[in-house]
């Protein structure tokens, strides 16, 4: 079993992270409100050669709602959720479906490349992947012995 660094910076993680659940749950909470803004639950973890993000977003409709942006190593996900199938005249009983703007900022545990980011949705999920950058600076030298 191999050791895991201490990062001082993983409780600072947590704390925003918890935040981020408190102030979801209080907007969620809102009823009639259009201006409160939804942040959807992202799971984030990596492999050796990308980093994966995954996003429910339950009730997109069309690519041009949502939003993807990578800029210094943080991700950027924001959008609006319509449903334009419900009639007006018909009388809401409860409502918890999400609906209206979204918007998530989450710092990346790696450096990515916006190069080569591959983003699908599919049955209400979003998954971006976000190939790493090659933090490669250590090359073995070949010696010509003459």
């Amino acid at each position: 079993m191999g050791l895991i660094p201490y990062d001082p910076f993983q409780q600072l993680q947590n704390f925003r992270r918890e935040l981020d659940r408190l102030f979801f749950d209080f907007s969620s909470t809102l009823k009639g409100v259009d201006t409160a803004i939804a942040m959807p639950r992202i799971d984030i973890h990596e492999t050796d050669t990308e980093v994966i993000a995954t996003c429910d977003l339950p009730g997109l409709e069309k690519k041009e709602d949502v939003n993807i942006e990578i800029e210094n190593n943080t991700l950027s996900l924001s959008g609006t959720i319509q449903r334009t199938s419900e009639k007006k005249e018909e009388r809401v009983h409860l409502q918890e479906r999400m609906t209206g703007h979204f918007r998530r900022t989450i710092t990346l545990p790696s450096k990515v490349s916006t190069e080569g980011v591959k983003a699908t949705y599919k049955n209400g999920v979003l998954e971006i992947r976000m190939p790493k950058l090659s933090n490669e600076t250590k090359k073995k030298i070949d010696i010509d012995f003459i």
